[in-house]
């Protein structure tokens, strides 16, 4: 592989920070969007505000993170309630 390529192939693997200026989401881990709704609400509040189980039985950082990460309509609510929750 020669050195041109090499360039090539590292600078495609960086990170683009600018390819989404106006998403407020971006950059933002689900582990940061839990703890941070964690320390506004009860899991109890976040179970009312969002009916899923991961929020109702036995609630937990890790349990909600596995589901949330497997569950792309779970995420977008608890996301969207992260955003309104950052409004406040």
């Amino acid at each position: 592989m020669s050195e041109k390529d090499k360039l090539i192939l590292q600078k495609s693997m960086e990170p683009n920070i600018e390819s989404q200026p106006n998403n407020p989401l971006h950059g933002v881990k689900l582990l940061d969007i839990l703890e941070h709704l964690t320390q506004e609400y009860t899991w109890q509040e976040l179970a009312s505000e969002i009916n899923i189980n991961c929020f109702k039985s036995n609630p937990s950082i890790k349990s909600s993170l596995k589901f949330l990460r497997r569950t792309p309509w779970a995420r977008s609510k608890v996301e969207q309630l992260y955003l309104k929750s950052l409004k406040k």
